[in-house]
């Protein structure tokens, strides 16, 4: 059975510059943007092979990467699967249609009809957006599902990308971080000073005030400015990604807890349109397969998490303790760097509300179950 590519789906933006009143018109279960013919100057909709259609998935990690990259894989296989071929969905690696970085504008505009990313990625454009991955002395992965699926986490999830023209849905989760590789040993909070590390979300800016320098790196260019010397230390994810990433090559010393990022949820991202036009059914299937790979990605992370860290022992790397002075002066920090953020504007001082009184009522239960 043939299958015909749907047309791109523009931003609500684009769609209303270009039209004004028009829209997206369902077609057997998918949808069709509205055309129009340059020739005859008439409105034609493109065709969907027996109501089918593919989706292309751009991701922020290099096709079957170690977690987060296997997680998008078995995304589209999942979708692909529930909604019994309707939706067939293409998996494309970091830089094979767009940037680590440019997969937020490429499902906007419509190059592609979905992404797999981290909503950190965006904090520069929408604040809020951090609270959505991981924030420092956060949320562990259950208690953030918790907070996102029942807590009201999903609504201003939703009212913060609304501007972006993507609906975002939780698709995976990398489990509790590493506090990352050092290619020198920590003994002391001064053994921060001027190590250049790579680092993302507010970890990054509790990093830079405990003395380190900050920087930003896509997970494709991580290896290889380590390896150059262009920086000292990497904070990515949990030892299953970091050993497949090849870190272990290069730094001798890796440290725990991961207070930057006490939990890992990845995104997928879908045209807005596109998502808003789905029939009811389909969309019931998308967002079942993110839930599947979400409890998913979070068991084969616990999973391998464990095997690599085993494995990293045995090869003589020095699994460490932050000491005390780093993680006392990091909590410290913390406490200002978010009260500040909250500041932002106003949903991310809500966004930081709910957040909190999630974390009071859920750490309550916590203690409860442990006590």
């Amino acid at each position: 059975m043939s299958k015909t590519r749907n047309t791109r789906f523009s931003s609500r933006r684009q769609v209303l510059r270009a039209s004004g009143t028009l829209g997206l018109t369902a077609l057997a279960g998918t949808t069709a943007l509205i055309a129009t013919n340059s020739s005859t100057n008439t409105l034609v909709t493109p065709a969907v092979a027996q109501g089918r259609s593919r989706w292309r998935m751009v991701t922020s990690w290099a096709k079957g990467s170690a977690g987060p990259g296997i997680t998008a894989d078995r995304l589209g296989q999942r979708i692909t699967a529930a909604t019994d071929g309707r939706v067939e969905v293409e998996v494309l690696g970091a830089g094979e249609l767009t940037s680590a970085f440019g997969v937020l504008d490429a499902v906007a505009d419509g190059t592609a009809e979905m992404a797999h990313t981290a909503s950190f990625f965006w904090a520069g454009r929408i604040a809020a957006a951090l609270y959505f991955t991981t924030i420092p002395f956060g949320l562990g992965p259950i208690a953030h599902n918790a907070w996102v699926r029942f807590g009201g986490g999903q609504a201003l999830w939703d009212e913060a990308y609304a501007g972006l023209d993507v609906k975002p849905l939780m698709a995976g989760n990398s489990g509790a971080n590493m506090a990352g590789w050092f290619k020198s040993p920590l003994n002391s909070l001064a053994d921060l000073k001027g190590v250049k590390i790579r680092t993302a979300g507010l970890g990054g800016e509790i990093y830079r005030q405990l003395g380190a320098s900050t920087v930003t790196l896509p997970p494709a260019e991580i290896f290889g400015a380590l390896q150059s010397g262009a920086i000292d230390a990497v904070e990515f994810l949990g030892p299953f990604s970091d050993r497949a990433l090849g870190l272990d090559q290069i730094a001798d010393n890796y440290y725990a807890p991961g207070f930057n990022k006490p939990n890992g949820t990845a995104e997928a991202l879908i045209n807005a349109n596109l998502w808003a036009s789905l029939s009811p059914d389909l969309r019931a299937a998308v967002q079942n397969a993110c839930d599947a790979e979400n409890d998913a990605g979070l068991a084969e992370a616990t999973w391998f998490n464990a095997q690599a860290l085993q494995a990293l022992t045995q090869q003589g790397t020095v699994i460490g303790v932050l000491p005390d002075d780093i993680v006392d002066r990091a909590r410290e920090v913390s406490q200002q760097v978010l009260a500040d953020f909250a500041e932002t504007n106003g949903l991310t001082r809500r966004v930081q509300q709910s957040y909190d009184q999630a974390m009071g009522i859920l750490s309550a239960w916590d203690g409860v179950q442990k006590s």
